[in-house]
C-alpha cells in the first residue's frame, strides 16, 4: 500500500513539473525591442514617447540580463516578427531595433506597464503532497562491518578559505559604456586600448566589465578607439591612474567612461544582426533565413521599394572559397556546392548573389534588386580583431521609389 502512495505522489510531481514546462513554453514570445535600459526610469520614459509616436509600447525585465527592455510588438508568430522589424529600421528612427525571442517578465508572466508586476514576484500557493517515507529494514547487528579508524595529522589540513578563495585579476576595473546618442540604447562594438605611440591594442567588447593593467609608458596615459557597425569610430584618451576625467564610479567602483556614438551612414540602410556567411564562402549560416524573410516581407508590402545589396569580407587578400554552385539550399553545405580560388572582391559578389537569389525565390521581382561587392576594404573591425568575424556580412541600401 505505501509503494502504491509512493508512486501516485511521484506521479503527481510530475504532473506539476511537465505544466510548469509547459507553460513556461507557452510564454515564451517574439519581441521587437527598441531599447534596453538599467534603470526602471528610463525605461518608463523610453515607453512614454515610443507611445507618443503612436506605438503600442511596453516594458519588461529581462532577468537574465537584468536590463528593462522597450518593445513595440509582442507576438508568437516569429515570421510576423521579423516582418515587422524590418518596416520598423526602415520607416521609424528605431533603426537598431531587434528581436528578442524567450520571455520578458517575471517568470514569463506576460509585461505591463506596472512596477510590482516587473520587480514583484507573485508566490503561488500549492496544496502540499505528502510522501509517506520508506522504512528501510535495519540490518542485525553481526552483518555491519565497522571500518578501521584512520588517524589524520590537523596540521597537513588546509583551511577552507585557502580552497575557496579566487583570485582578483590584476590591474583596474573600467566599463566601457557604448550608446546610441539618439536613443540611448546598448550599441554592439569593440573597445580598442592602446598606449602612445604604440602598434599593438588590447581588444575587447563594449559594454563589460573588464580589467587593465598600467600602461608601461611615463604619461600614464591609454589611447581608446571605439569600432561599432554603422556608427562612427569614436576616439579618447584616459589617464589610468586618475581617470576623473572622463569617467564615474559605477556600483562596483569601476570606472565607467560613456560612448555617445553618432550614425555613419545616411539614408536608409539595414545592418543585420545575423545575417552571417559560413567561413570562406557564399553559403549563408541557418540563422539568417528569419532577417531575410522579413526583408522579402517588407519589400511585398511595399512594392515600389527597391534595394541594393552590399557584400563584405574579413580581409582583403585572396583565398579558397565554397560557393553556392548548382545548389538551391542557401543555409547549408550541399554536395553540388562550387569550389574555387577567388579575390575578396569576388568573394564579396557571390555573397549579395547569393542573398539576392535567395529574394527571387521568396517572390521579389530580380528588377528590384541589385549587387555590389565590396571586398575588405570597408571592413568594420581590424582583420585580427576579436571581432573580426562581423566583418563577413552584408548591408542593404533602400532605395524608396514613387
Amino acid at each position: 500500500m505505501k509503494a502504491i502512495q509512493i508512486f501516485v505522489a511521484i506521479v503527481v510531481l510530475v504532473g506539476f513539473h511537465s505544466e510548469a514546462v509547459a507553460q513556461d513554453a507557452q510564454h515564451s514570445s517574439n519581441y521587437v525591442v527598441v531599447g534596453a535600459f538599467s534603470k526602471l526610469e528610463n525605461a518608463i520614459q523610453f515607453t512614454h514617447a515610443a507611445n507618443l509616436e503612436n506605438f503600442q509600447a511596453q516594458y519588461a525585465i529581462n532577468s537574465q540580463r537584468q536590463l528593462y527592455y522597450v518593445f513595440i510588438l509582442n507576438t508568437a508568430d516569429q515570421k510576423q516578427a521579423f516582418s515587422f522589424l524590418m518596416k520598423i529600421r526602415v520607416e521609424t528612427k528605431y533603426k537598431d531595433a531587434w528581436v528578442f525571442h524567450g520571455m520578458l517578465g517575471d517568470r514569463g508572466s506576460e509585461p505591463v506597464e506596472e512596477v510590482k508586476s516587473i520587480s514583484q514576484p507573485v508566490e503561488q500557493k500549492a496544496e502540499p503532497v505528502v510522501i509517506e517515507p520508506v522504512i528501510a529494514e535495519v540490518p542485525k547487528k553481526d552483518s555491519l562491518t565497522v571500518p578501521p579508524i584512520v588517524r589524520v595529522d590537523s596540521s597537513s589540513l588546509k583551511k577552507p578559505l585557502d580552497i575557496v578563495a579566487e583570485k582578483k585579476p590584476d590591474g583596474k576595473p573600467f566599463y566601457f559604456k557604448l550608446l546610441n546618442a539618439k536613443t540611448g540604447n546598448e550599441v554592439m562594438g569593440e573597445v580598442q586600448i592602446v598606449e602612445s605611440k604604440a602598434t599593438q591594442y588590447i581588444g575587447f567588447k563594449g559594454n563589460e566589465l573588464v580589467y587593465l593593467i598600467p600602461p608601461k609608458n611615463n604619461t600614464g596615459i591609454y589611447q581608446v578607439t571605439i569600432q561599432a557597425p554603422g556608427y562612427k569610430a569614436a576616439k579618447l584618451s584616459f589617464n589610468y591612474k586618475d581617470p576623473t576625467a572622463v569617467a564615474t564610479v559605477g556600483d562596483k567602483q569601476e570606472s565607467v567612461i560613456t560612448f555617445q556614438l553618432e550614425r555613419a551612414k545616411k539614408g536608409d540602410y539595414i545592418d543585420f544582426n545575423n545575417v552571417r556567411f559560413l567561413r570562406n564562402a557564399s553559403i549563408l549560416e541557418p540563422a539568417s533565413q528569419n532577417e531575410l524573410d522579413g526583408l522579402a516581407s517588407l519589400m511585398k508590402e511595399n512594392v515600389t521599394y527597391k534595394i541594393k545589396i552590399h557584400g563584405h569580407c574579413n580581409g582583403d587578400q585572396a583565398r579558397d572559397i565554397i560557393t553556392l554552385g548548382t545548389s538551391t539550399n542557401f543555409f547549408a553545405l550541399d554536395p553540388q556546392n562550387g569550389k574555387e580560388s577567388a579575390t575578396a572582391k569576388r568573394l564579396t559578389e557571390l555573397r549579395a548573389e547569393t542573398v539576392m537569389n535567395y529574394l527571387i525565390t521568396q517572390g521579389i521581382e530580380q528588377k528590384r534588386i541589385s549587387t555590389k561587392g565590396e571586398g575588405g576594404k570597408l571592413m568594420i573591425y581590424p582583420a585580427t580583431s576579436t571581432l573580426a568575424n562581423y566583418n563577413d556580412r552584408i548591408e542593404v541600401e533602400i532605395v524608396k521609389g514613387k
